[in-house]
C-alpha cells in the first residue's frame, strides 16, 4: 500500500525546519499555529492560534471577489478590492455617454449603488476541512481515467452533501498534488453592487507602462457592497435586498508602514508551480511562455485596432483587453525572471539531488512513470494552448458551445455531469449568458477567432482534429467563409434568444436551431474526445505526483527549506516586512512612493494623464491626517517582501496589530516569475497605502459618508 503523508505532517516538519524569518510561503490557515515562533519573531502581535480559524477575525473578513480577493471594511457588507479586480463591474455599467471607467463613480447613497454583472460573485469562506481519506477511498488499484473518475466521484459527492445548505458554494481542493484534499465551504453572495471607483487615471495610472514596475503611483482600489435577501440569505439582485452583515471587518490603520515593519497578507492566490518537475520548468521557459507572448500580442492588436475605429467596441472589450495586456506582460516578465534566476539549471540540479536521495529511491518507479506521462502531454501542447484560448477569448462562440454542452450533460443524472454543468452551475451559466452582449461585437470576435484558428491551421498533422478541419477548413479563405457564414446568420447576439435556449438546454431538451448552435453540435463531440485524453493523463498524474511530493518533502526537510502547498485558489496567509530592494548593481529602491511621483510622471496624455482635481490637490498640499510624519507628504504605494501571485490582487495587507495598512495590487517586474520560483533577492509585492485612499476619498473625490462607514474619517 502506498504511504500517505498528510498536509498536517508536512506542515509540522516544515515549521520545525524554518529559518527565523520565513518570508517565503503561502500558508494554509491550519498551518499558522505551527509557525508561532517565526510569526512572533517577525513582529506579529496577535495570537497565531487565532489565524487558524477562518470563521473568526481577521480571516473571516477576507473574501474571494471575482477573480481576485477583497475584504469587508464595514459591518454592512462594504468590500474593498482592486480597481482592476472590479474592472469588469465598472465596464458593465459603462456606456460611451456615461463612461464610468474614465470618469469614476461615487454612489451618493445606497439607492444609487449599481448592480454588478450577473456572473460576478463574492465568496466568504466558512469551512476548511480535510477530507483526504474520503476522496482517496476508492482509488486503490486504479490508474489513469479510472483513478481520475474515482477522485471526481468522491469530490462531487462531498460537494453535493455540503451544498444541501442553501446559499453555500463548496469545492474540494487538492493540496500537495494529490497528497491531501480539503473541503472548502463558502457563502456565495450574488447581489454585488458598485459603490465607489476612482477615475481610470487614478485607478490605472500608468496602465501597461507601469504594470509590474516600481516605483508605482496607482490608486488601484474600488469599493463594492454585498447584498442579501431580507431573510439574510444569499439572493440574486433585487431592489428589496438588504446589505449583508459581515462576520467581521477590518479597521483602517491611522498610521502607515515604515521600512522594516511587520506586514501580513491574506487572500486567494490563484496557482503556483514551485513544486513541479524540472522537465515542466524547462517547458515553461523554453516553449510555453514565448508562445503565450506571441499569441497574446496578436489578440491585443486585434482589440486595439477595433477600438480605434469604434468607441462602442472599445468600451465593450475594455475588460478583455486589460486582462490580455496583463497576462501578456506577466508572461514576458515571468520568462525574463526565470531566465535571470537561471531556473532551468537550478531546478534541474535540485531535482538531480533529490533523485539521488534515499527517499527518492523508494519512489523511483512512480517518479519515472510521472515523467513519461508529462512528456505525453507535451506532444499536444500547441493545440491545447489554442483550444483553451478559443473558448476563453470569445463570447458568442463560447455561449453556443456552453449551451450545447449543457444540453448534453443535462441528459445525465446530476452527479454524473461534468463539473461546470451541474444544477449548481446553472446560475453562473445564466449570469454569463445575460452579459454577453455588453462584451461582444461580431467583427471583433471574428477577428479574434481568425487569429487563433489561423495558428491552428498551421499545426502539424499529428495535432490536428478532423472535426475542426471540417468546420473551419484548412486554408485562410475557407476559415473566413466559415466565420462569415456563422456570424451572419446567428441570433445569439440577442439575450432573449440565448436565454430561451438555456431554458431548454438545462432540461436536456433540443435547443432551437441556430447556425452557431448547430455548429457547436459538431464541436462538442470533439471536445468530449479531447477531455477523455486529458482526464486519462490527469488521472495518472494525480496518482503519481504524491510519490514525487514524498521525495521532495524529504529532500526539502534535509535542506531545511519550506514546503508549503502550491497555491490553488484557496485562502492563504503570508507574512514578512516592508522592504525595498536592489534590482541591479548601483540601483536601490526605497519601499514607499509619494504624490510627487504622480506629478513627475504626468504628461497629460494616456496613460499618464493625472486628473486636474488630483493635480490641484497635490499642489495645494493639504495632507492633514494622512501625511507621512517622516516624509512630510502624502504617500501613494509601498513595497513588502510578502509572497504573492495572481489572485492575491485585492488582498488586504495588515500591520502587527491586524489593522489594514495596504491593498495588494501588483508585483515588481523582477518577481513576476515567483509563481514558479521564489527568489528572495527580488520578490516584492506592491500595495496601495491606505493613507492615499483616505486622502483621495476625503479631499480629492470626496465620499465622506463612506469614510465614516469605514471609521476612517
Amino acid at each position: 500500500m502506498r504511504r500517505r503523508i498528510s498536509a498536517t505532517t508536512l506542515a509540522l516538519g516544515v515549521a520545525l525546519a524554518l529559518p527565523a524569518h520565513a518570508d517565503e510561503g503561502m500558508w494554509m490557515p491550519s498551518q499558522l499555529p505551527q509557525l508561532a515562533k517565526p510569526l512572533r519573531e517577525a513582529g506579529f502581535k496577535g495570537k497565531p492560534q487565532a489565524l487558524a480559524d477562518v470563521t473568526a477575525a481577521p480571516l473571516s473578513a477576507v473574501v474571494r471577489a471575482g477573480g481576485g480577493t477583497g475584504a469587508f471594511v464595514s459591518p454592512d457588507g462594504l468590500i474593498l478590492t482592486n480597481h482592476h479586480v472590479a474592472y469588469g463591474v465598472i465596464q458593465y455599467n459603462s456606456k460611451p455617454e456615461r463612461n464610468l471607467i474614465d470618469e469614476g463613480f461615487t454612489a451618493g447613497d445606497r439607492s444609487a449603488e449599481l448592480p454588478a454583472n450577473p456572473d460576478f460573485r463574492v465568496l466568504v469562506t466558512v469551512g476548511y476541512d480535510k477530507v483526504t481519506d474520503r476522496v482517496l477511498k476508492d482509488t486503490t488499484g486504479k490508474t489513469g481515467r479510472a483513478y481520475f473518475d474515482a477522485v471526481d466521484r468522491a469530490s462531487k459527492a462531498i460537494v453535493a452533501e455540503c451544498e444541501q445548505e442553501a446559499g453555500v458554494r463548496c469545492s474540494v481542493a487538492n493540496m500537495y498534488y494529490g497528497t491531501d484534499f480539503y473541503r472548502i465551504r463558502q457563502l456565495e453572495l450574488r447581489d454585488i453592487r458598485l459603490v465607489y471607483a476612482p477615475p481610470r487615471a487614478i485607478g490605472n495610472y500608468g496602465d501597461e507602462i507601469d504594470n509590474f514596475m516600481w516605483p508605482r503611483h496607482t490608486g488601484d482600489f474600488t469599493l463594492l457592497r454585498a447584498y442579501v435577501g431580507k431573510d439574510g440569505k444569499p439572493a440574486a439582485y433585487s431592489t428589496d435586498n438588504v446589505p449583508y452583515r459581515a462576520p467581521a471587518h477590518l479597521s483602517l490603520a491611522k498610521d502607515g508602514p515604515n521600512a522594516g515593519d511587520y506586514a501580513m497578507l491574506a487572500g486567494y492566490p490563484g496557482t503556483t508551480y514551485r513544486h513541479r518537475t524540472a522537465a515542466e520548468f524547462d517547458e515553461q521557459i523554453n516553449w510555453t511562455l514565448p508562445a503565450r507572448v506571441a499569441v497574446f500580442d496578436q489578440l491585443i492588436d486585434v482589440i486595439e485596432a477595433a477600438g480605434k475605429q469604434d468607441a462602442d467596441a472599445k468600451t465593450r472589450y475594455a475588460a478583455q483587453l486589460q486582462s490580455l495586456k496583463n497576462n501578456r506582460k506577466r508572461a514576458a516578465g515571468e520568462l525574463e525572471g526565470l531566465r535571470r534566476s537561471d531556473a532551468v539549471r537550478v531546478r534541474a540540479e535540485d531535482e538531480r539531488g533529490m533523485l539521488a536521495s534515499p527517499a527518492a529511491a523508494k519512489e523511483r518507479a512512480d517518479i519515472d512513470a510521472l515523467a513519461a506521462s508529462i512528456a505525453g502531454g507535451s506532444a499536444v501542447r500547441e493545440r491545447e494552448l489554442l483550444l483553451n484560448l478559443f473558448g476563453a477569448q470569445s463570447q458568442l462562440m463560447r455561449a453556443a458551445i456552453m449551451l450545447e454542452r449543457l444540453r448534453v450533460e443535462s441528459a445525465k443524472p446530476d452527479a454524473e455531469r461534468e463539473s461546470g454543468y451541474q444544477a449548481r452551475d446553472h446560475a453562473l451559466i445564466e449570469g454569463f449568458l445575460k452579459q454577453v452582449q455588453r462584451r461582444y461585437a461580431p467583427d471583433v470576435e471574428k477577428a479574434l477567432l481568425t487569429v487563433l484558428l489561423t495558428r491552428y491551421q498551421q499545426l502539424p498533422d499529428a495535432q490536428r482534429l478532423p472535426g475542426f478541419d471540417a468546420a473551419f477548413g484548412r486554408t485562410p479563405t475557407a476559415l473566413t467563409q466559415a466565420l462569415d457564414t456563422l456570424y451572419a446568420g446567428t441570433k445569439l447576439g440577442d439575450e432573449t434568444e440565448r436565454l430561451s435556449r438555456f431554458a431548454a438546454a438545462r432540461e436536456g431538451k433540443p435547443v432551437a436551431a441556430d447556425p452557431l448552435i448547430d455548429f457547436a453540435a459538431t464541436l462538442v463531440p470533439v471536445q468530449l474526445a479531447l477531455e477523455q485524453e486529458r482526464k486519462t493523463r490527469e488521472g495518472e498524474q494525480l496518482r503519481l505526483r504524491p510519490a514525487y511530493m514524498r521525495a521532495l518533502f524529504a529532500w526539502r526537510e534535509q535542506q531545511g527549506r519550506a514546503l508549503y502547498p502550491d497555491a490553488n485558489g484557496t485562502l492563504r496567509v503570508s507574512f514578512g516586512r516592508v522592504d525595498g530592494f536592489s534590482p541591479r548593481d548601483g540601483v536601490q529602491y526605497t519601499p514607499v512612493t509619494t504624490v510627487a511621483g504622480i506629478v513627475q510622471k504626468n504628461t497629460g496624455e494616456v496613460p499618464f494623464d493625472a486628473p486636474k482635481p488630483l493635480l490641484d490637490a497635490i499642489a495645494k498640499g493639504d495632507f492633514t491626517g494622512t501625511e507621512d510624519p517622516a516624509l512630510k507628504t502624502q504617500t501613494v504605494n509601498f513595497l513588502t517582501n510578502l509572497d504573492t501571485t495572481g489572485g492575491n490582487s485585492g488582498s488586504p495587507v495588515l500591520n502587527a496589530r491586524g489593522e489594514l495598512i495596504g491593498l495588494n495590487f501588483d508585483s515588481n517586474w523582477e518577481s513576476v516569475s515567483a509563481s514558479w520560483m521564489f527568489d528572495p533577492r527580488y520578490k516584492r509585492a506592491v500595495h496601495v497605502d491606505m493613507r492615499y485612499l483616505r486622502w483621495l476619498m476625503g479631499k480629492v473625490y470626496p465620499a465622506p459618508h463612506l469614510l465614516d462607514e469605514m471609521g476612517a474619517k
